[in-house]
């Protein structure tokens, strides 16, 4: 019999639901948002009461009972019409709630999970330092054990870290050197912060290039207390807790990418119809029509490869090499996509008013977050059985 790979009834539903809150709810809104850089909030309580934010986690935590799959279903159709909406909730879920679900006590997970499900509060997850990206073995955050309060003191810095500063943020999970091993090596762990623990700054949000309407900001921890009990599983596995969580996070953003290229697909056949030259509509022109073909191409490849990666990991597969590739090609697609649907609008593709040019602005970031190209590359070599330099 031949692969069936369409969709559920169910995973079809929840496609149509999420495509018809994106063009009826978000795309008529979003645009003022992202002018303004303002957070989208009542977008949010919104995709809180869909339970968009609970969508991959058990019903008795308040979520959904739905898996990775339905997530990347629901992150495509949202970027389609706007990044910043969707990476708020890909944080939201794979970097904030994960966590806890994976890893998480009991009292953790009932304490945090029912509200982050709900979209009443939001988590980050703070990994990325100045002076550490990539190479988060190089972590300089530091927690010590204050036995005689039985709580970790926290000194350190993060930045870039989504949905840490919005007035629904309720907890920062962050990686820091708890002790080191015989060999010298650091021990990191995941600690939760919760909002406001004195010590605990959260800097202006970032004047960024893209994503005008997510927040994003840079963390600092002076002399923070918190109970020994918010250590988030096993002391010194924080590090292999997060390369799980970002393999994870990987599929997500490839649906994210995905979602980016097949709006930029979307709307550029729409003004190819509209937009008139020379007496006809440019879209009868083989060069545009070459275009838009070439651009269709890519989106669909990079869906296959996304729900590839997703189908393996719901199913207990291995899905690390299928992930680095997954979210590679459609990183690299969306932003092919973004200055090709840029191009076909001419002088209006650069004017913000047209989601094209949202679109050419979010798309960079996708090849540097959750692990750049470079090292999604390294992952895929790795996974090949290629020798380590």
């Amino acid at each position: 019999m031949p692969l069936d790979h369409r969709l559920s009834a169910e995973h079809e539903e929840l496609r149509r639901t999420v495509e018809e809150f994106a063009h009826d709810v978000v795309a008529p809104k979003i645009g003022d948002f992202y002018e303004r850089h303002e957070f989208p909030y009542e977008i949010v309580r919104e995709m809180g009461r869909m339970g968009l934010f609970g969508l991959p986690f058990p019903e008795e935590y308040g979520g959904m009972g739905g898996d990775y799959l339905a997530l990347g279903l629901v992150l495509e159709e949202l970027a389609r019409v706007d990044s910043s909406v969707a990476i708020t909730l890909e944080a939201g879920v794979s970097l904030g709630a994960m966590p806890l679900h994976l890893f998480g006590t009991e009292e953790q997970k009932r304490q945090w999970l029912p509200r982050m499900c709900s979209g009443e509060i939001l988590g980050a997850f703070g990994l990325t330092e100045p002076e550490c990206g990539s190479d988060a073995s190089g972590t300089r955050t530091t927690a010590r054990l204050d036995e005689a309060t039985d709580e970790w003191v926290i000194n350190g810095s993060k930045c870039f870290i989504t949905n840490s500063g919005t007035d629904i943020t309720g907890l920062v999970t962050v990686t820091a050197v708890t002790g080191r091993t015989e060999d010298g090596k650091p021990r990191i762990s995941s600690i939760i912060v919760p909002s406001g623990t004195p010590g605990f700054t959260v800097a202006a949000p970032y004047s960024k290039v893209g994503w005008n309407a997510s927040d994003t900001r840079e963390l600092s921890f002076s002399d923070v207390r918190v109970p020994a009990a918010n250590l988030l599983g096993t002391e010194g596995r924080g590090y292999a807790q997060f390369l799980r969580i970002l393999d994870e996070g990987r599929v997500a953003i490839s649906a994210l990418a995905t979602g980016l290229a097949q709006g930029c697909v979307d709307e550029s056949l729409r003004y190819a119809k509209e937009r008139r030259a020379f007496g006809r509509p440019i879209g009868a022109n083989q060069a545009i029509q070459f275009k838009l073909a070439d651009m269709e191409m890519k989106s669909h490849t990079a869906r296959l490869a996304w729900r590839d990666a997703a189908s393996r990991l719901v199913s207990g597969e291995p899905f690390k090499k299928e992930a680095a590739l997954a979210k590679l090609y459609s990183s690299t697609v969306a932003v092919d996509n973004a200055r090709e649907a840029t191009q076909i609008h001419g002088g209006y593709g650069f004017m913000n008013e047209y989601p094209v040019a949202r679109m050419w602005r979010d798309s960079k970031i996708l090849e540097i977050g959750e692990g750049t190209s470079e090292v999604q590359r390294m992952l895929i070599a790795r996974e090949l059985g290629l020798p380590n330099h």
